[in-house]
This record gives C-alpha cells, sequence and structure tokens, in this order.
C-alpha cells in the first residue's frame, strides 16, 4: 500500500507541475483567433470540420486569416508573415510496462514540433520533428499538398506520411494503445501501414463517396543509400473507398499490394504480399465506435529458398464516449487489439481503458489502464498531453 501511495504522490506532483507550466494555444488556433474546441474533440482528435479544414490546405472558406501573408509587393510571391509553429509534449508515470515490474517516469516521453499551413492558394504544407522514447529525434511526417487540382477535387500528395492516415490517423488517437495491426512486419519483411514515403491521390464525391490511392517505396522513412530511398526495385500500391451512410455510419474497403527484395548471402530474395480490409465508424452521440479488420498474406516474409505462404490478420475497435461532446470536461476510450499469425511473437490480445479531464483545451490529464491477455499481464499510465 506504501507503494502504491509513493507512486500516486509522485504522478501527481508530475502532473500539476507540467498542467501549471502550459496554458497556450497551437498554431491552427493562433492563425485564426479561435477555440481548440472549434477542431479537436479533445485535441488532438479531429472533428469533420477539422478533417474539412485539413483537406482544404489549411484554409478555412468561411473564414480570412488577417496579415496571414507579406505584401512583398510582388504577386508572384507568397511569404507567410510568421510561420506556424506548434509544440506537442506528454509524458507518464508508468508501471510494469513490458512485463517488467517496474514503475519509470516517462517524462517527457514525447517531445515535437509542428508547423503546417497555406503556401499560397491550394497549396499546403505539413511537417514535424519528433523526439520520442528518449531516441535521436527525427523527421515523421512531412509533405506537401496540391489541393483541388485542375479546378477538381482532386487532391495531390508528395513527401512522407502514414499509409493508413486515409483510414485512422495514428497520431490523433486519444491513448497510448496504439493501432497495433498497422505496425505488423511478419518475419524480416519492412512493409507496414505506417509511416512511407510516396505520393497520395485523395478524390471527393458529391455522393459522400471518398478514394485513395498511393505509390510508396514500402520501406518506411530509414536513411538512403546513395542519395536513393527505396531499397528495390519495385513500388507498392495503395487503395481505399469509403462511403458516408446517412449522418451517422461511415463504411470503407482498403487494399495494399507490394513486392520487396531483399540480398542475403549473395542471393537475392522477394517477397509479394497483399493485404486487404474494411473499416467502419459508428457516431451517435455521446458514443463514436471505430472498427477495423485487415488481412495479410506474404509469399516468403523470411526471404529463403523455400517459400511458403506467411498469413497474419488482426483488428481493433475503439469506442469513445464524450457525455456532453466537444464541451466535455472528461471521457472515456476503451480500445480492443487482436492479432493472429502464423509468426506466432506478433500475436496479441490486448484490452486498453482510458480516462481523460480537460484541465485546459490543449491540456489533457490521462490514465490508462492496459491488460494483455496472450502475455498474461496489465500495465498502467498516469500522464498529461499538452500542446501549445
Amino acid at each position: 500500500m506504501k507503494k502504491i501511495l509513493s507512486l500516486s504522490g509522485l504522478i501527481l506532483i508530475v502532473i500539476v507541475f507540467f498542467a501549471s507550466e502550459v496554458l497556450a494555444i497551437p498554431a491552427f488556433a493562433r492563425k485564426y483567433n479561435m477555440t481548440c474546441k472549434t477542431c479537436h474533440s479533445p485535441f488532438p482528435k479531429l472533428k469533420p470540420y477539422a478533417e474539412e479544414f485539413a483537406a482544404n490546405g489549411f484554409v478555412l472558406k468561411d473564414q480570412d486569416a488577417p496579415r496571414y501573408f507579406l505584401d512583398t509587393g510582388d504577386p508572384e510571391l507568397s511569404l507567410i508573415r510568421d510561420v506556424p509553429l506548434a509544440f506537442r509534449l506528454e509524458g507518464y508515470v508508468t508501471y510494469n510496462q513490458s512485463n517488467l515490474e517496474k514503475s519509470d517516469f516517462n517524462a517527457p516521453l514525447l517531445f515535437k514540433i509542428l508547423s503546417g499551413g497555406a503556401i499560397t492558394k491550394d497549396v499546403a504544407y505539413y511537417v514535424y520533428y519528433i523526439l520520442e522514447n528518449g531516441e535521436p529525434g527525427k523527421i515523421e511526417d512531412a509533405w506537401l499538398m496540391f489541393n483541388d487540382l485542375f479546378g477538381s477535387k482532386l487532391d495531390f500528395t508528395i513527401g512522407q506520411f502514414q499509409v493508413s492516415d486515409p483510414v485512422f490517423k495514428r497520431e490523433l488517437r486519444l491513448t497510448r494503445d496504439d493501432y497495433y495491426i498497422y505496425k505488423v512486419r511478419p518475419g524480416l519483411s519492412n512493409v507496414d501501414l505506417t509511416y512511407d514515403r510516396g505520393i497520395m491521390l485523395n478524390y471527393g464525391f458529391e455522393s459522400g463517396t471518398d478514394l485513395t490511392i498511393e505509390v510508396v517505396n514500402g520501406n518506411g522513412i530509414g536513411e538512403g543509400v546513395s542519395n536513393v530511398f527505396d531499397d528495390d526495385k519495385y513500388k507498392n500500391f495503395f487503395g481505399r473507398i469509403s462511403q458516408d451512410a446517412g449522418e451517422h455510419l461511415r463504411l470503407g474497403a482498403l487494399g495494399y499490394y507490394g513486392k520487396e527484395e531483399k540480398t542475403i548471402s549473395d542471393i537475392t530474395y522477394t517477397n509479394q504480399l497483399w493485404m486487404v480490409g474494411g473499416d467502419a465508424t459508428i457516431s451517435f452521440d455521446p458514443l463514436e465506435l471505430n472498427l477495423q479488420y485487415i488481412e495479410r498474406n506474404d509469399d516468403n516474409a523470411l526471404f529463403v529458398d523455400n517459400k511458403s505462404d506467411a498469413k497474419t490478420r488482426g483488428a481493433f475497435g475503439e469506442l469513445i464516449y464524450r457525455p456532453e461532446g466537444d464541451a466535455s470536461k472528461w471521457y472515456g476510450v476503451a480500445i480492443f487489439n487482436w492479432i493472429e499469425s502464423d509468426f506466432r511473437e506478433l500475436n496479441l490480445k490486448q484490452l486498453g481503458v482510458h480516462f481523460g479531464y480537460v484541465l485546459r483545451r490543449n491540456i489533457r490529464l490521462v490514465a490508462e489502464y492496459s491488460h494483455n491477455f496472450t502475455d498474461k499481464y496489465g500495465k498502467m499510465n498516469l500522464g498529461f498531453v499538452s500542446a501549445f
């Protein structure tokens, strides 16, 4: 009991310290002089209005940003008066991470420097630099988007992004527990649905149908060799179609096809893989349910002479409860992850329960317990998430 009381006291000190230090608002709220809850519920989770704002190149069609560009006297030059910057800081006090039966100060766990906005009409950028888990910093998202190409509803993006972004954005989830099926890499494969380099095409139809096509390198965002990032001759392809079915339901389907090549002991091997899946979002205030299922097949994930198919399947379900919608001072999330693979080390059944209190629009105090039914242990996180 003493241990628990001591740990709780330390947690409270850390939370109060950081909460008292951070009382500002992020870049887009500053730009348009509006509250964070216009776009977030709670931050960083986006509302439909924010999705439209991002798809429109970080421009609000119904509101101007005063003095956003410098008047240089050159109509062919667009210079942002003040480069939009925002910061995200989060930290936790944890117990039993990775079943180590230890308490730990994971503070800060994550620090981000973010910038994004319109460069000129129908051209926008977004980039962030991240320090995480005490590792050296790196750039993750970094892309340029051309909005409404040729006067149509077609958007074109080039750069680094998460392959799964058109479905559910990992960076905007409320929990520490992840959407783990997106991160799966069977055997020696480098392919997953997280960060990659490539291009993305999005088209929105009046019927509420959205179509996305991506062409990516298929090997993540590691270092390049001789100024080349792709480590083989292949390009991989991702597609998704989604449809609004009334005000409360959105259905989607995705597919991924690719090849990857590795040279081991001077012998070159190829792995051909595909993924298919379905997703849904069901929303009836004050509840929102997000569902994802993915089936994956690799024909040579170990890159050996004797090929054999390896199957991996997985899903997650995320239930969000906000008692008063975007005005809620507290909220709850339950998230269940399930993965089953021929590579048994990937198998997972995990339930996470998360509660958050919105101290300010840009500061959340959080508590989360996750239970891993596969390895039979639980872990606890108490901490803060802030943006300024």
